[in-house]
């Protein structure tokens, strides 16, 4: 009988081609099921709470793995960062689990963060972990037009081509803009979310609060359906995984 753990995780996505483990460079799933199989000599699936794509960071990602043996906690989380290193991938919890759990269909709210740095000289120290705006940012505008499209839609004009989620409708529980000194920060919660979502709100926000777009324009944007309608995809550099919700 195998036991199941839950992880939490943090990564810095730079370099990696996300979550999903693929042929065309080193992925999250990837080195942590080789960190399994190195302390445990067992080839195991790891399941997330959520695809995050190349580039995109994680404060608190969750993921469950089966292992043949009931190890300790501690055990476990200190044995996969063993392994883990030099990759800039560390697993902060560990805990055993109900068979019957599963990270990605029992999460009931993911968070993300995006962080936006408004300044005119470049960034240095953050930079592959923040969006550059050269130009000062109206957070208060950007928070206006955040509050036109929170709620249950139809958000087919914040959605990528590529995504293959069967709806477009989603309920979005949470869209709020807030300033850190220079930085300002857009956060999202919901269930789940379509492919690029928080992305495209933001490159659309970000125009808001640099005046070429109004709040007015964020629900025409909404209600157009249409993904040319809305802003530039944002890059995923600033994007953060902050926390994944469970009943």
């Amino acid at each position: 009988m195998s036991t199941r753990f839950k992880l939490v995780l943090e990564y810095d996505g730079t370099g990696l081609v996300g979550w999903q483990r693929q042929d065309n460079g080193p992925s999250v799933q990837a080195a942590l099921e080789a960190a399994v199989l190195a302390f445990t000599a067992e080839t195991v699936t790891a399941v997330a709470a959520g695809r995050t794509d190349a580039g995109v960071h994680a404060l608190g990602q969750v993921v469950h793995v089966d292992l043949a043996r009931d190890w300790p906690p501690d055990t476990v989380r200190d044995a996969l960062n063993a392994h883990l290193r030099p990759q800039p991938i560390a697993v902060l919890k560990a805990a055993a689990v109900a068979p019957t759990f599963h990270a990605r269909f029992d999460a009931i709210e993911r968070r993300y963060r995006y962080r936006l740095i408004a300044r005119r000289s470049p960034l240095t120290l953050e930079r592959g972990r923040a969006w550059h705006a050269p130009a000062e940012l109206d957070q208060g505008a950007m928070a206006a037009a955040a509050s036109q499209i929170v709620g249950h839609h139809d958000f087919t004009s914040f959605r990528a081509a590529e995504c293959q989620a069967p709806s477009p409708v989603k309920t979005l529980d949470a869209l709020e803009v807030s300033r850190q000194g220079d930085e300002i920060w857009v956060e999202a919660r919901a269930r789940s979310f379509l492919h690029s979502q928080v992305r495209i709100m933001v490159g659309t926000l970000k125009a808001v609060g640099e005046g070429r777009l109004t709040a007015a324009d964020m629900a025409r944007i909404l209600a157009a359906r249409d993904r040319a309608a809305a802003g530039v995809t944002a890059p995923p550099d600033g994007l953060y995984l902050v926390s994944v919700r469970y009943p």
